[in-house]
């Protein structure tokens, strides 16, 4: 397994387990604790998750959850100024969270070296992957970002994955993507439904077959609610859900994640002890 990602003008070394910090320079994500409302207020969020110790930090300016098209200026003007302010102000590498192609591009100039892109790849994003040598973070979706639609039935979620990624990999190099710039996102609560999310955590080790680090996405999620409360109706909401997600995010450590992106400092220290745990080669004291 590769020990490292390559982004656009370095590798990221993943000999051990790296937290990828959220911003959202949104006022409408799901957890209102992570609601950067503007560019100068993401800013200093960031610079606050940089000196927690994140290793990384991927910035959005377009809520995941189902809504109305955002128009391209509108995601662009919150998210690259940003960009740009961070890329002078720390040196930890940022991603840009955006299914937009073209948002990708103007990030990428602006200062980010990577492109969390959970709308599953598309030519066009493939084909800037190409040109630039950026890092990309390729999600599994079953359909395009921000439609409302109920999980689809799998007869076993993790072979689908598999699959979808198999497929997907050999789309990104028939553009000319290197597979060194590509993490795998399983897309937890993006068209699966709770069972479906347990059973791939459980079973991430399997995911591991297909040759690329894996990036899981889990902080605060709907299913970690559901779970909590015992139903999806009733789920507990995000704000209840910080020691749900340092469980979840230490057993997904042991199942071989390489990138966590996460919302709390919290999380970070359960990641990190349980990587020493875990991976004892790549821990390093004093």
């Amino acid at each position: 397994m590769p020990a490292q990602w390559q982004l656009r003008d370095a590798a990221l070394s993943l000999e051990r387990p790296v937290g990828a910090g959220i911003v959202n320079v949104t006022d409408d994500s799901f957890y209102e604790g992570a609601r950067s409302g503007t560019p100068e207020q993401a800013v200093e969020d960031a610079l606050r998750l940089a000196e927690a110790g994140f290793e990384m930090l991927d910035v959005g300016a377009v809520a995941a959850r189902s809504g109305p098209p955002v128009p391209t200026q509108e995601e662009a003007g919150k998210l690259i100024p940003v960009l740009e302010a961070l890329a002078s102000r720390t040196e930890i590498p940022l991603s840009a969270d955006t299914f937009s192609a073209e948002v990708a591009r103007a990030a990428l100039a602006a200062g980010a070296a990577a492109i969390n892109d959970i709308g599953g790849g598309s030519e066009e994003m493939f084909d800037l992957a190409a040109k630039t040598g950026c890092g990309l973070v390729l999600m599994h979706i079953e359909g395009p970002p921000r439609h409302q639609r109920g999980p689809t039935a799998y007869d076993d979620p993790v072979d689908h994955l598999k699959g979808w990624f198999a497929s997907r990999l050999e789309a990104a190099a028939a553009r000319g993507v290197s597979e060194s710039q590509i993490v795998l996102d399983p897309g937890l609560d993006f068209d699966l439904s709770v069972a479906d999310d347990l059973e791939i955590l459980r079973r991430l080790p399997e995911l591991k077959d297909l040759g690329r680090p894996l990036y899981v996405s889990l902080s605060r999620k709907d299913f970690l609610g559901a779970l909590l409360s015992g139903s999806w109706e009733g789920r507990s909401p995000a704000t209840e859900r910080e020691w749900a997600t340092a469980s979840a995010a230490t057993l997904a450590i042991r199942g071989g994640a390489d990138i966590l992106r996460l919302h709390d400092a919290s999380t970070l220290q359960a990641m990190r002890i349980a990587a020493a745990i875990e991976r004892p080669d790549g821990t390093r004291v004093g």
